[in-house]
This record gives structure tokens, sequence and C-alpha cells, in this order.
């Protein structure tokens, strides 16, 4: 069977940290049958930052050995009110993955894969990635879609008690199936309200 791996960038939503101060994030949606991921389907959400970070640390561990693809470059005029602005960025976001997840030496690195399909923040990821966690990168994936991790979590005990409702446990087909249908719509308009406009996808990697 050829191995598949699709990932696309969808959904922007306005989170507020404050009154002041916002930004927007997207939702990664991955479906695979590749041997490189232990999961076939999950979904997270992300920001640009996080995005900057991920590539910084795909170039860091590579040595220079590979050419990365580029990140759309950061407008200092972005506003979260233009719709043709965050639509672009988006696009530039899914090229970014798309390309990265076809390279070996990346696929081989554990920050894209927790940056892919865990909850964890950035510096949590980085602290994972280097084995300064008590949990694996394999159980903080596994923990994707239950709750974020606080520093003194340990996700193996959250794993085990909550293992009934991850719905990792659900019929795969159906989740397969779901992100199908999503994939084949067109393109989603724009939320700038922080809700969703379109159909929640029946996967088992929630929003943070």
């Amino acid at each position: 069977m050829q191995e598949v791996i699709s990932v696309w960038v969808r959904d922007p939503r306005i989170q507020k940290n404050d009154f002041w101060h916002a930004f927007i994030d997207y939702e990664i949606c991955l479906h695979s049958n590749s041997v490189y991921f232990t999961k076939k389907v999950s979904i997270v959400r992300r920001r640009y930052s996080e995005f900057v970070w991920l590539r910084q640390k795909l170039q860091a561990n590579s040595q220079l050995m590979l050419k990365l693809p580029e990140l759309p470059p950061k407008n200092p005029f972005f506003s979260l009110n233009n719709a043709q602005q965050i639509t672009e960025r988006m696009k530039g976001l899914q090229k970014f993955l798309e390309q990265a997840v076809q390279s070996p030496m990346l696929l081989s690195d554990s920050c894209l894969h927790l940056f892919l399909q865990s909850q964890l923040s950035t510096s949590k990821m980085e602290a994972c990635a280097a084995g300064r966690t008590r949990y694996t990168v394999a159980q903080a994936v596994q923990c994707c879609g239950l709750r974020r991790f606080h520093s003194e979590e340990d996700p193996t005990t959250t794993l085990s008690t909550s293992r009934d409702s991850d719905s990792d446990s659900q019929d795969p087909t159906l989740q397969i199936k779901a992100l199908a249908i999503n994939k084949a719509a067109s393109t989603p308009s724009l939320n700038l309200m922080g809700t969703s406009q379109e159909g929640s996808l029946s996967c088992f990697c929630g929003s943070t």
C-alpha cells in the first residue's frame, strides 16, 4: 500500500489573550497511513509564531544539511480583520507543512510530530523532544485531545485514566471519512468572531 500523508490548514480563529491582545490560530488536520505516524488522524490548533518556532527547530536539528521550505513572511501590516491576508497566510502555512512531511529527515524529528499531533506549548515541546519531561514524545502524541499538560503533570497518568474517552478507541474509518468530507469541501470561510462557521470535524484531537 502506498504511504499517504495528508495535512492541511484551515479554520482560522481569533483568540483573545486579553482586551488589548489577540492572535489568530489555525486548525491543522493530519491523516496518514505512514509508518512515521502512530496516530493516523489528528487535529490540533497552532498560531503563526509556533510555525516560526518549528522551522527554527527543524533547521537547527538538521544541522543545515537540508534546505527547509519557507514560511509565509511576517507582515508588519498584517491585520486580524483582513480576510485576504489571513487566507494567504493560511495557504502559505499549509504549503510549508506539505513540503515538510515529504522529507524523511524531517519526519524523523520529534519536534515535527509534537507540533502536528500534541497540545504542548513550544517550551514543553522543546523539553519533551530533549527528554527533559516525565513523558515521552509518544505519550504526548497519544494524549492529544485530552487536555494540555502542565509542567508538573505526567501524561501517562492522564492517558490511563482517560483512555475510555480518548477517541482513538473510536472507529478510525468514521474518523477518516469525516476528514475526507471536510477536505473535499471548499475553502472555509473566515470566522473572525472565534467560532467555526463550518460543521465540526468528527475527530479525536480538538482545539486547544
